[in-house]
């Protein structure tokens, strides 16, 4: 279940208290404490959060992230980033891991930023990659292109305004939680990015379709990633889709949709659920009227109909 959090307060002291709480090595120095004004909103999932905040102040901060990665995006006045001796561009989105990275700024800095834990991180792109290796280590701040960075703020806008409706939901926060996170780490030149290009398995056995297909309908109604399923059926996330595209001409996610679909319209038909968001959101539908379009689609009449025969 994630939490919400929304602070407002004119004290440093609330500001370094709430901020390492999300990032333990955040630092905050050289603050004129008669200037401080600080609002926070932040969602928190395990080993996830999405946060968005505005300090005016004052400051100089810093942070050299061993335990987590950071993509972030800051605007501010007279706002200066670097990392190192290089300077990072202030108005694109940038991505911290363990090198250090120093901010300053006077007046009002606006940031948003989402924040993962560093072993969950790689083991997603571990087995999104195929690449079981694979180590998030010496990465660049900057993004790829301005196409990427944009890509980046897109996403940010998407997760962080679904979580905030979906936050207690299990199913749609984690496929938000791995759609922030693969959406970063292919924006940045991250070993991600260099294991995607490197990967060239084509082929899988029929068995490991079978096992997909069995992970699958055991574990429907629990959060559950392409991740989590080529990771049970013994294959790379790539390697997974060709061959499910190869076996089945579909892809694993298409397949795990239309067993929640074939659920949701079982529970309508059982007669047993109070309205059509209550059993969209319970099988990982966002949206009650996309739920509603899959659903006639495939069964030819829409969900309300169908609780109303029930």
């Amino acid at each position: 279940m994630g939490q919400i959090l929304n602070v407002r307060s004119r004290g440093i002291d609330d500001v370094e208290r709430v901020w390492t709480r999300f990032v333990p090595s955040a630092r905050l120095d050289r603050v004129d404490p008669r200037t401080v004004a600080f609002a926070w909103e932040s969602v928190e999932l395990d080993r996830f959060s999405v946060v968005s905040w505005q300090l005016t102040a004052s400051v100089h901060a810093s942070i050299e992230m061993t335990d987590q990665l950071m993509a972030c995006r800051m605007v501010g006045d007279d706002l200066r980033l670097t990392s190192g001796p290089g300077a990072i561009a202030p108005r694109l989105p940038w991505l911290a891991s363990e090198r250090r990275i120093d901010a300053e700024w006077t007046g009002s800095a606006r940031v948003r930023a989402f924040v993962f834990d560093r072993t969950d991180a790689e083991r997603v792109a571990r087995v999104a990659s195929g690449d079981d290796r694979l180590v998030l280590r010496r990465v660049d701040p900057a993004p790829r292109s301005r196409d990427a960075a944009t890509q980046w703020e897109r996403s940010f806008a998407h997760v962080s305004s679904s979580l905030g409706a979906t936050h207690e939901e299990p199913i749609l926060a984690e496929e938000l939680r791995r759609h922030a996170l693969l959406t970063t780490l292919s924006a940045f030149s991250t070993p991600y990015v260099e294991a995607v290009a490197r990967a060239h398995q084509r082929a899988a056995a029929p068995r490991t379709v079978r096992r997909a297909i069995a992970h699958i309908e055991a574990h429907a109604q629990q959060p559950l990633t392409l991740e989590d399923i080529a990771a049970a059926s013994g294959i790379s996330s790539r390697g997974l889709q060709h061959a499910f595209r190869r076996e089945l001409d579909t892809t694993p996610t298409e397949y795990l949709r239309r067993v929640r679909l074939s659920a949701a319209h079982d529970e309508l038909r059982a007669g047993t659920a109070v309205s059509v968001a209550e059993v969209a959101r319970r099988w990982g539908f966002s949206s009650a009227s996309r739920f509603a379009r899959y659903h006639r689609e495939h069964y030819g009449q829409n969900p309300a109909q169908v609780i109303r025969m029930s």
